[in-house]
């Protein structure tokens, strides 16, 4: 199985050996606001859809919040762009942490919106799964379920756009390491231009769906000539 991951906020490298729970099982875990998993935090990798709703909900282009609060870099593994939301560098915390409190909450990114949870997404299927390391924070929220839980978190609302972000981004990868990766004397062009295609190329008057498809549309067949 293929899977693409999206890990908690805090949990340690090795999250994906947490219990796995099914959407019907006890999730008792309730949010009791306390902050913690916004202090000292690390970077946070985002997908194009959680620096779109950033980028919504601060007014912002994405570009321009990318250019402000994130570190742009390709990953070793996959040959694709990606973003990383940085930490505030006097303070370590997360840089929408303010009062106490997200500034950014109805527009958080999927880990933290998951958090404690992690998720792995099956690029073949589109099967969600989810695995948990319960935090030292937190208050019990009585006979409730997993699946109650995620939707709280509004999870299910943008199911289908994660998956088909995670699907997307395996096809990528794959093209970009079968035409030889870095190695690839057009590498940095196909890069960029990937880069902009998954996280900047879109108008926040418009819904990112419709958008990311016909992104990806344009960027594969272009890929195809640039490599």
């Amino acid at each position: 199985m293929t899977a693409v991951n999206v890990e908690p906020g805090h949990c340690g490298e090795n999250w994906d050996s947490c219990p796995h729970l099914t959407t019907g099982e006890t999730f008792d875990f309730a949010c009791a606001g306390c902050g913690d998993c916004c202090r000292k935090r690390r970077d946070l990798v985002l997908s194009g859809y959680d620096l779109y709703r950033i980028a919504r909900r601060l007014r912002l282009s994405p570009r321009i919040v990318a250019s402000a609060f994130c570190k742009s870099y390709v990953a070793d593994t996959t040959c694709l762009p990606a973003l990383r939301l940085t930490p505030d560098p006097k303070t370590g915390d997360c840089r929408f942490f303010e009062g106490s409190a997200c500034a950014i909450h109805a527009a958080r990114p999927l880990a933290c919106a998951l958090y404690p949870l992690g998720q792995s997404i099956d690029t073949v299927t589109a099967k969600m799964e989810y695995y948990v390391q319960t935090p030292l924070c937190g208050a019990r929220a009585g006979k409730r379920t997993l699946q109650d839980y995620l939707n709280d978190a509004a999870i299910p609302d943008r199911a289908g756009i994660d998956a088909r972000w995670a699907i997307v981004c395996t096809q990528l990868s794959q093209k970009l390491q079968a035409a030889g990766g870095q190695n690839n004397p057009h590498f940095s062009a196909a890069a960029k231009r990937t880069e902009r295609a998954l996280y900047y190329d879109y108008s926040l008057g418009d819904e990112f769906y419709p958008q990311f498809c016909q992104n990806i549309e344009i960027l594969m067949p272009l890929l195809d000539r640039m490599l």
